[in-house]
């Protein structure tokens, strides 16, 4: 048993690609918290698609794709705040226009390489392809966003759940949400290199997704989300490993796998007393 827990990780590409997934998901599954209490599932999947153009503009120049794709998630973070916070166009239509245009440029800009072997790795992702460098990236990125986290803790809080109060006591709304998409395309960034540009929404909602299941204090369900996420990045890489299966699919399978025992787990004992991403305290 124990050989069988060791033996994926006497490779050093392994124990890289462990250790960013498990970067990656804390920091997905912490700010995928915030995602899913504001029902922002959306605008994370439009960060998501927005990074692509900066990766294939990167690969074609041969720039950092970690660069190319800030660029590109802090240019749409932006200008998914700035559409939102004007009152002539609904939330949702604006970052429709903005991921689909910037999804629709990525693939145009890929289709003149001649080539799309290297599109699909960015699509799909490249786990077990994390190079060192890439990992110290992925660890500052993740100590960026915790750090962020915990310091606007009662910010993001009191917007999230009572805007009308934060108002009062003057909290800058648009500021924090701007800072929040922000942080979202941080994750997205490190994230698109785990699993790739489609699959990179998965981890930011279904850890949050699962831990808003079992409990409603925020306190609580950071953690248990980071939790999820941990768990099943590492049982993602021992079925890449053993099933000989891609390494960004199967992490978010086994996301979604956890999410429907949390699912299940609630449905069986019948705890739930409040809908879904309405925690009662914070």
């Amino acid at each position: 048993m124990i050989e069988w827990l060791v033996a994926p990780f006497r490779y050093g590409f392994m124990l890289t690609a462990l250790a960013a997934a498990v970067l990656v998901g804390i920091s997905c599954a912490a700010i995928g918290v915030h995602v899913v209490l504001r029902r922002m599932a959306f605008s994370g999947e439009a960060l998501a698609h927005s990074v692509l153009p900066g990766l294939v503009v990167a690969y074609l120049t041969g720039a950092s794709l970690s660069f190319g794709a800030m660029i590109a998630g802090v240019t749409a973070a932006l200008g998914i705040g700035w559409l939102t916070a004007r009152e002539r166009l609904r939330e949702d239509t604006a970052i429709g226009i903005i991921f689909t245009a910037m999804f629709a440029l990525g693939v145009l800009l890929a289709s003149s390489a001649g080539s799309y072997r290297d599109l699909s790795h960015m699509l799909f992702g490249n786990l077990l392809g994390v190079t060192v460098q890439s990992l110290w990236l992925i660890a500052g990125m993740t100590a960026v966003v915790l750090l962020a986290l915990v310091l606007l803790h009662k910010e993001f809080a009191l917007t999230s759940f009572d805007a009308t109060h934060a108002a009062v006591i003057g909290l800058p709304a648009a500021g924090l949400r701007y800072v929040l998409l922000l942080l979202i395309a941080g994750a997205v960034i490190i994230g698109v290199q785990a699993v790739g540009v489609v699959l990179v929404t998965a981890l930011l909602v279904t850890p949050a997704a699962a831990a808003s299941l079992l409990t409603d204090k925020l306190p609580r369900m950071m953690p248990i989300a980071c939790a999820i996420a941990v768990a099943t990045a590492v049982s993602g890489l021992y079925a890449s490993y053993y099933a000989n299966v891609v390494s960004g699919p199967a992490v978010v399978l086994a996301c979604a796998f956890l999410f429907l025992l949390a699912w299940l787990y609630v449905v069986v004992a019948g705890k739930r007393t409040h809908s879904p991403g309405e925690p009662e305290t914070y």
